[in-house]
C-alpha cells in the first residue's frame, strides 16, 4: 500500500513539474510627456510685434499706391500741357535709366530687391509715354527711375561694393547702437576678415541684412561693414 501511495505521489509531482510556467506579465511602457514652458509676456510681445508689422506693411502698401497714382497724374498733366521737354532729352534720360537698370540686375542676387522691380516698371512706363510722344512724361518717369536706383545704390553702398547673395535692403535706414564691443567684418559671416571693431554704445546706421548679419556704417567714423544682429539694438 505504501508503495502505491509513493508511486501516486511521484506521479503527481512529475505532472506538476511538467506543466508550463505562466507567461510573464507584459512590460509596461512609460510615456514621458514633454512640457513646453512658455513665457506669457514673451507671447504677448510677439503678438504685439506681429500686429505692428502687419500695420506697417499695410501703410507701406497704401503709400506705394498713392505714389503710383500721383506719378500717373503728373504724367497725364504733362501730356495735356505739351511739355517743352524735347525728344532728345527724354531719349537721353531713358538711356541712362536703362543702363542703371541693367547694372542693378547684374549686381544683385537671384532674388532681386523691390527697387529693381520698381525701376523696371518706371523704365517701361517711360518708354510707353515716349511712344505716345509725351516726351515730358517720358522724361519725368525716366528721372524717377534714376532717383529710385540712386537711392538703392546709395543705401547699399554700391559705389565700391556689390550686393551680397541673399542681401535685403531695409525699407529705410535704421538707427542702431552696439550693445557691446564687437567685430565689424568685410562680409556677412565669420569667414570674412575683420574690418574694424566697434565700441559698445556706438551709434551706427543699418542699411540691409543677410541671414543674421547687418550691413552698417559707423556714424562717427563713416566706416562700413557687417556686424552680427546679436551685437546691436535700437537706441
Amino acid at each position: 500500500m505504501r508503495y502505491t501511495y509513493l508511486v501516486l505521489a511521484c506521479a503527481g509531482i512529475t505532472a506538476a513539474c511538467s506543466q508550463s510556467k505562466p507567461a510573464p506579465p507584459p512590460a509596461v511602457k512609460i510615456v514621458r510627456d514633454t512640457v513646453v514652458v512658455r513665457d506669457p509676456e514673451v507671447d504677448r510681445r510677439a503678438a504685439r510685434l506681429e500686429l505692428q508689422l502687419m500695420a506697417r506693411d499695410a501703410q507701406i502698401e497704401d503709400l506705394q499706391s498713392r505714389l503710383e497714382d500721383t506719378r500717373a497724374e503728373v504724367v497725364r498733366a504733362m501730356a495735356k500741357l505739351q511739355s517743352v521737354a524735347s525728344r532728345a532729352q527724354a531719349a537721353s534720360a531713358m538711356a541712362e535709366a536703362e543702363v542703371i537698370l541693367q547694372t542693378l540686375k547684374t549686381s544683385t542676387s537671384q532674388d532681386p530687391p523691390p527697387e529693381v522691380t520698381q525701376v523696371t516698371r518706371l523704365v517701361r512706363q517711360s518708354s510707353t509715354e515716349f511712344d505716345k510722344q509725351n516726351y515730358g512724361g517720358a522724361l519725368y518717369l525716366a528721372n524717377q527711375a534714376k532717383t529710385v536706383a540712386s537711392s538703392y545704390r546709395g543705401r547699399l553702398g554700391m559705389n565700391n561694393q556689390e550686393a551680397r547673395p541673399g542681401e535685403t535692403l531695409f525699407a529705410v535706414p535704421i538707427k542702431l547702437k552696439t550693445t557691446t564691443k564687437g567685430n565689424v567684418r568685410e562680409g556677412p559671416g565669420t569667414n570674412f576678415s575683420v574690418s574694424f571693431s566697434a565700441d559698445a554704445n556706438s551709434s551706427i546706421t543699418a542699411y540691409s541684412y543677410a541671414d543674421g548679419w547687418i550691413r552698417i556704417t559707423d556714424d562717427s567714423t563713416g566706416r562700413s561693414g557687417w556686424i552680427h544682429r546679436t551685437l546691436v539694438a535700437r537706441p
